[in-house]
């Protein structure tokens, strides 16, 4: 696998944010969102075995495939499957555009859903056919924006009801006060959180 990072940290964003999680950052990406802020993940990386992998990341328990592009990389279904077979609880992070239809539907695996907004510049990569395999204990994420972005995000969600957890962002992980009034308004049933990381250690990388 081409492997941009890997490190030990808490969980910045989503449903389990604040859990202490090893991180696996694919490198390699068929997306180009114009707000990126893991754009050193675009290419490059280094290749390693899944046991190579699967030594690094040792007695902790909640793990995360991020990227780049994870769904990109021919053994991360590989990985996914050892990491579940010694017990690990694993969030997929994956950018919405590459089918998702092989990762198994486990109690321990989390898939984290972006459905990519207007601003990305990438919007029209969604691919609409990896919502039929997001249930209750997944996750699908909107980074906004601007209003443009918002209304995008409720106009995806009534016209793509789904069963599981929605939770708005915003670029640069930080300025949600306007997303969260907007919510609160219109009484939606998602949850707007920060990048915990970037609260804790700003733009530091490998966090």
């Amino acid at each position: 696998m081409k492997i941009c990072e890997y490190f030990r940290s808490i969980q910045g964003e989503g449903v389990t944010i604040g859990i202490p999680t090893y991180f696996i950052r694919t490198a390699g990406c068929n997306l180009r969102c114009e707000w990126c802020d893991t754009t050193y993940a675009w290419e490059g990386g280094r290749e390693m075995s899944v046991d190579e992998i699967m030594e690094m990341v040792d007695d902790t328990e909640n793990v995360c495939i991020t990227g780049g592009e994870p769904m990109l990389q021919k053994d991360t279904l590989k990985l996914l499957d050892r990491l579940l077979k010694v017990g690990k609880k694993v969030i997929i992070e994956t950018n919405g555009s590459v089918d998702i239809s092989g990762i198994p539907k486990d109690d321990k695996v989390i898939i984290s859903l972006d459905v990519k907004c207007p601003s990305s510049g990438m919007s029209e990569k969604n691919l609409p056919s990896n919502l039929e395999h997001i249930g209750k204990k997944d996750q699908i994420k909107f980074v906004i924006g601007n209003q443009v972005d918002l209304n995008y995000a409720i106009r995806y969600l009534r016209e793509n009801p789904v069963d599981a957890n929605v939770v708005f962002g915003a670029v640069g992980g930080m300025d949600l006060r306007d997303i969260a009034e907007e919510v609160v308004r219109r009484k939606l049933n998602v949850r707007v959180l920060p990048q915990l990381h970037k609260i804790i250690w700003g733009e530091e990388r490998s966090v």
